[in-house]
C-alpha cells in the first residue's frame, strides 16, 4: 500500500540554508556597528560623577543688591546656604590656609583642658548696610573723638587706645599700611581679645573677626582679608 502524500526530502535543507543566509549579514553588521557604538558611548559618557548634584563649589548670593560668590562649605548657618537675595550671611575660613570648611574641630576628654582652645578661623559676616555710616567715614569723623592722645607703633602697626569713658572703652584701634589694615580690638581679659575689621563693597559691608593675638603677623592678616574680599566679590 502506497502513501498518498508525496515526500519532499529537500525541504529542510533549503530552510536551513535560508536561515544561514540571514544570520551571516546580521553578524557582519553587528561586528561593524560595535566599534562605532563604543566610540559614541565614550564621547557621551558623563564626566561629572565626582561632583554631587545640587552641591556646587560656590553659591551666588545677593546681599544689598551686590553679588557675592560664596564657597559652599563656608556657610556657618544651614538656613543661609542657598542662592538668591539675603539680608546677611555668616561665613568662616580656616586660617591661614583660608580653606572653606564647615567641619567643626573635635575636642575629646584627652585633649581638653581648662584653657580656652585656640581659634583657628577667621569669621566673615556680609550684611546689607542700608546707607549706614561707612567704615571710612567712621574712621575719619567718629573714632578721633574718642581716641586717647597716647599712641604707639610697632612693626609698622600703629595702636591708638580709646578713652575709658568712651563708647569704645576697653578697645584699641590698630592702623597699618601695605597692606591697609583698620581693626578695632578688645583688650585681653577673662577672654582673649578679638578684633573687628570692616570693608564696604557695593551695598554690603564685610565684617572680619579674628583674635587680637594674630596682629603679631598683621601683614599676613591684612593680606588674608584682601584675598577673601577678592574671592567673594571679585573686586581688587
Amino acid at each position: 500500500m502506497s502513501l498518498l502524500f508525496p515526500t519532499h526530502p529537500t525541504t529542510r535543507p533549503r530552510r536551513r540554508h535560508r536561515r544561514r543566509n540571514h544570520v551571516v549579514p546580521m553578524l557582519v553588521g553587528a561586528a561593524l556597528a560595535a566599534p562605532a557604538i563604543a566610540v559614541v558611548a565614550y564621547l557621551l559618557w558623563p564626566t561629572w560623577q565626582s561632583q554631587k548634584p545640587g552641591d556646587p563649589d560656590r553659591i551666588p548670593v545677593s546681599v544689598g543688591a551686590t553679588l557675592f560668590n560664596v564657597p559652599t562649605h563656608a556657610f556657618r548657618r544651614k538656613v543661609q546656604k542657598h542662592s538668591g537675595p539675603q539680608e546677611r550671611v555668616d561665613l568662616s575660613y580656616v586660617y591661614p590656609s583660608l580653606e572653606a570648611s564647615n567641619q567643626p574641630r573635635h575636642v575629646s576628654v584627652e585633649n581638653f583642658d581648662e584653657n580656652a582652645q585656640p581659634i583657628d578661623r577667621i569669621f566673615v559676616s556680609i550684611s546689607a548696610h542700608h546707607d549706614a555710616t561707612s567704615p571710612d567715614t567712621r574712621l575719619r569723623t567718629i573714632y578721633p573723638r574718642y581716641i586717647d592722645r597716647a599712641a604707639g607703633s610697632e612693626d609698622g602697626l600703629t595702636v591708638q587706645p580709646f578713652r575709658d569713658n568712651s563708647p569704645y572703652s576697653n578697645e584699641d584701634l590698630y592702623l597699618g599700611t601695605t597692606p591697609a589694615l583698620v581693626a578695632r580690638c578688645t583688650r585681653d581679659g577673662a577672654t582673649p581679645g578679638m578684633c573687628m575689621s570692616e570693608r564696604r563693597v557695593g551695598g554690603a559691608d564685610l565684617i572680619f573677626r579674628f583674635p587680637r593675638s594674630w596682629l603679631e603677623q598683621w601683614r599676613d592678616v591684612g593680606n588674608a582679608m584682601d584675598r577673601l574680599t577678592t574671592q567673594l566679590s571679585g573686586l581688587r
